[in-house]
């Protein structure tokens, strides 16, 4: 088995109200949100990530207004965006405010960056949204005009869908020589050479370990092809994680689980399937699924505990889980 020992843990936080994230967490409270992101200071981990959505489920807090409010009640774990929609701001104010962000909160911004997929709220609010190779090449060049903004003096950049000219961007970042790019996406024609091309992380979201193996070929494909160390990119798996010392208790999260998503499958059948792309167990049946994601070449996890608002998955994670690696 691989060794666990460099991996890292993130954790979602609620930002919104959808059942099939978050089944107990029936009304929207910032000061839960924040409470959990004090605990996971508290217990080390990693960071915590907020998604970027603007009509997703019933209610949302918006991504960077809620980054940038945990960046003042914070002061040791990272903050990231997983991830933003690049159809929602023009790259260079989104290089703008990244760069404001990670000089606030002192060195701790994970900038995460999709091409987005939400049909149904870029038409609500009012934004363009082209087809896949329009989304994906406005991504490609968002992410270059990011990266020169935060390391070139006064940069200009001439593409198909932006241009810049002189746009100094001060004050930098603290992180350099930027802040760590996540790519998120698992698109393997268009997306994937993107991330082979620019990522400093890639982020598959609610794969099994097998799935997520077939993904990683296919980056191996484009690295190869773009010139690019494929080792140089860290591999990032985000998704459900069910964890408790009694499966009584985890049995009844299991349920409201299932009640919010599906019931047109048996539950048998629905449980064997969230279980393949899932964490879910005793902290040692956690520890041997980890295991398997590390064998595949997964340093990253991205928790999202499914008994929100409690925190004793997320408590329980901390002090039996991550110690056994």
């Amino acid at each position: 088995m691989s060794d666990l020992t460099g991996l890292k843990f993130g954790v979602r936080l609620p930002n919104l109200i959808l059942p099939r994230y978050f089944p107990s967490h029936e009304v929207l409270d910032y000061d839960i949100l924040v409470d959990h992101a004090l605990e996971c200071e508290k217990l080390g981990y990693h960071s915590v990530w907020i998604n970027d959505h603007l009509v997703f489920g019933s209610s949302i807090l918006e991504c960077w207004t809620t980054l940038s409010a945990l960046s003042s009640v914070t002061d040791r774990v990272r903050l990231g965006a997983l991830v933003l929609c690049n159809g929602f701001r023009h790259p260079s104010v989104l290089a703008k405010m990244g760069a404001t962000l990670d000089y606030i909160s002192k060195g701790r911004l994970e900038f995460g960056i999709g091409a987005g997929w939400n049909e149904v709220e870029h038409r609500a609010y009012g934004l363009s949204f082209p087809g896949p190779a329009g989304r994906i090449g406005r991504l490609r060049e968002a992410v270059e005009i990011t990266k020169r903004m935060w390391t070139e003096e006064s940069p200009s950049y001439q593409g198909r869908y932006y241009r810049i000219e002189g746009a100094m961007c001060e004050p930098k970042p603290i992180q350099k020589p930027h802040p760590p790019i996540t790519i998120g996406g698992a698109g393997e024609e268009l997306t994937m050479r993107v991330v082979a091309q620019h990522a400093d992380m890639c982020n598959f979201s609610h794969r099994s370990p097998s799935d997520y193996d077939q993904k990683l070929q296919v980056l191996r494909e484009h690295c190869a092809r773009v010139g690019r160390n494929y080792d140089e990119i860290e591999k990032s798996w985000w998704g459900r994680v069910h964890v408790s010392k009694h499966q009584d208790e985890l049995g009844d999260q299991l349920k409201v689980l299932y009640q919010s998503r599906r019931k047109d499958i048996p539950f048998d059948e629905w449980l064997s399937e969230v279980k393949s792309n899932s964490i879910i167990g005793t902290p040692e049946e956690c520890v041997e699924k980890l295991h398997q994601y590390a064998d595949v070449g997964i340093t990253f996890f991205i928790l999202r505990f499914g008994d929100v608002p409690l925190k004793n998955g997320l408590r329980l994670f901390a002090e039996e889980v991550i110690p056994q690696l």
